[in-house]
């Protein structure tokens, strides 16, 4: 039995179910669609998006890249990573991280915005991002989007993360109507490390959030230091305000001296009917690959 897990959680026993030959694999955002996942994924060699797919979310079809790196006088996109995929009325929209690195640790990054008719042609919806690192709590960097649709609100729901290029360092929260033009809450950051917490006390980024009977559900990462990083759920009933973190966090940490020792980074959960199935990317040295862990209950825990 796999360790590393809390609150009922269990790693696959044939993790990691993506990487391997294709290089370093990280942060992704999978859909249900027609019966079949699709995993957007940031293939780092590449510097792209690219999509493979799967029926039981654990074998999946070779990778396609679906949107490459552009040349611009800014360095907006020359890598592409970090995306979230939303289809709505028949449509697919895609928000993603544009980032210059000139180097390891220093770089820019910024949010860009694509829709697509069928999920692989893309389209750009404006040539330069929607979204901009502009309040002091942004520093450099705006990043991994996670964004929702809102039938009541009639609103596009963002939840992103602020701060350093090489880890941001907490969320924030924005809406839009269009997907294009989008307005940040006023009282950003919306969720931020807690210092009293030992395994997230430097940072926290990178959510996926999702309602769920009358709660926003956060799955985050949590740094203990710049590149220790371990997973844990929060809930809140407006996703914005009075967060409360799940008792048993963290919920997945990294197994020592196995593909995931070094940190686990990026969740992304969906419940498939009878079970919750947790992508992430774990790190092991310099090498990312994607891992799934599977809770055999609709209960998350909270208390």
């Amino acid at each position: 039995m796999k360790t590393g897990t809390t609150a009922g959680w269990m790693k696959h026993e044939n993790n990691p179910v993506l990487g391997g030959e294709y290089g370093t694999c990280f942060d992704i955002s999978v859909i249900q669609d027609e019966g079949i996942y699709k995993m957007y994924f940031s293939w780092r060699p590449k510097k792209s998006l690219a999509l493979t797919e799967s029926k039981d979310g654990i074998n999946w079809s070779e990778p396609v890249i679906v949107l490459g790196p552009r040349e611009t006088e800014e360095g907006w996109e020359d890598e592409l990573n970090r995306p979230v995929v939303v289809k709505r009325e028949g449509k697919y929209h895609m928000w993603y991280t544009g980032q210059y690195k000139p180097g390891a640790v220093d770089g820019k990054s910024w949010i860009f915005y694509a829709t697509s008719e069928d999920g692989v042609e893309w389209q750009r919806k404006r040539q330069k991002p929607v979204l901009i690192a502009e309040k002091p709590w942004e520093k450099v960097a705006v990043m991994c989007p996670h964004v929702i649709w809102d039938d009541q609100d009639n609103l596009f729901k963002m939840w992103y993360s602020g701060g350093d290029q090489y880890e941001p360092n907490a969320i924030g929260y924005a809406t839009s109507i269009d997907g294009e033009n989008w307005n940040k809450y006023n009282g950003n950051p919306i969720f931020k490390a807690d210092a009293h917490m030992e395994w997230e006390q430097h940072k926290v980024g990178a959510c996926q959030v999702l309602y769920d009977n009358g709660w926003y559900i956060m799955f985050y990462i949590g740094y203990h230091d710049e590149d220790y990083a371990q997973i844990g759920l929060a809930r809140s009933r407006d996703g914005i305000s009075n967060w409360e973190r799940h008792g048993s966090n963290p919920i997945i940490s990294p197994d020592l001296n196995n593909w995931d020792g070094d940190a686990c980074y990026k969740p992304v959960a969906v419940y498939d009917g009878e079970q919750w199935l947790l992508w992430y990317n774990g790190r092991k040295n310099d090498l990312e690959q994607i891992g799934l862990a599977v809770l055999r209950d609709y209960d998350l825990g909270f208390e």
